[in-house]
């Protein structure tokens, strides 16, 4: 086990350096820099100065040595500062990320929650009215675009009806209640969203294991059709599904920018878009980082559940 995770953390480590170096390198490759900014924003500024403030911010220097800089800074603790919001990178990343936790993770729990046994059912019923529904519903879940949904929750919801806000967040200092009265239409947007693929996810996966030999021994042995589906059964067709929701895992963390711009939720999808547009290196840099790296982490976890999963499973090595 600590040979597996010794290695696991060092391919990580090695992935997040790549990663560093072509995000880096994309970001500064762009059309223009953030002294082409400031001279938009201020007609008086002259060649001379933006001269100056190209090599006070060592813009003059190759990419490359630009990008040996930062990775030195960051070495020792230093992530630089925001140039968009005028604080350091990670007094701007953490509130947007508690933001996207706190809607994607609501969302992520409930569309786990509706789309397992969704999925179960119609793949314990197959070709049933059941089956079909479901099928119907998670087609429907998958094809709605999300800014369209956003778009219809807002009419009827907010400008038709009334209940709920259009968008924004919860100010400071207000209750749950309040918070809750926010949050609930980009959660049931994005988990609308999910629930198609989760549910069809778990459904194929279920009518792979409820075809193999052990189910049949099982029923052969009189166990409950209960326990089949949802014991023997389950906990089988997870494997696969264990993948898919590890990868969405961090998606949690790197916001999802259209629904987030639709209910102006002040998110990781958001901060990101406008850093990669505001040519804000620092800012673009480490909240990408810090999403590949819990990608990774994501994808650890999942490896871990396998062996939970099926004790044939060996952590580090083949299976028995």
């Amino acid at each position: 086990m600590r040979r597996f995770l010794f290695m696991r953390g060092l391919q990580s480590l090695i992935v997040l350096m790549v990663m560093s170096f072509v995000i880096y390198g994309l970001i500064g490759l762009m059309p223009g820099d953030p002294i082409d900014l400031m001279i938009s924003a201020d007609p008086k500024m002259t060649a001379a100065d933006a001269a100056r403030l190209r090599t006070l911010y060592g813009l003059d220097l190759p990419l490359y040595q630009r990008y040996l800089n930062w990775l030195t800074a960051a070495l020792s603790g230093d992530l630089g500062y925001s140039r968009l919001f005028g604080q350091p990178v990670l007094d701007v990343l953490f509130p947007a990320l508690k933001n996207s936790l706190m809607l994607l993770g609501t969302a992520f729990v409930m569309a786990v929650v509706i789309a397992i046994p969704l999925g179960t059912f119609a793949a314990s019923k197959p070709r049933s009215a059941t089956d079909y529904s479901v099928n119907l519903l998670a087609f429907a879940g998958i094809s709605i675009p999300s800014f369209w949904l956003a778009l219809m929750l807002i009419m009827f919801f907010s400008v038709s009806l009334g209940w709920l806000p259009a968008g924004g967040i919860a100010p400071d200092g207000s209750g749950f209640l309040e918070s809750l009265r926010y949050i609930v239409l980009p959660a049931i947007t994005l988990t609308i969203v999910s629930i198609g693929s989760y549910s069809r996810y778990v459904r194929s996966s279920m009518l792979e294991v409820l075809r193999q030999d052990y189910i049949r021994t099982a029923k052969a042995k009189g166990a409950s059709r209960m326990r089949i589906v949802w014991l023997h059964g389950l906990r089988n067709a997870m494997i696969p599904v264990v993948t898919i929701l590890a990868l969405d895992f961090g998606f949690l963390f790197s916001g999802a920018l259209v629904t987030e711009t639709i209910y102006s939720w002040p998110g990781m999808g958001k901060l990101i878009f406008d850093a990669v547009m505001g040519n804000d290196f620092n800012l673009a840099l480490v909240a990408l980082l810090f999403a590949t790296a819990v990608t990774l982490t994501g994808n650890l976890l999942a490896d871990l559940c396998y062996a939970w999963l099926d004790p044939r499973i060996v952590i580090g090595g083949d299976e028995k």
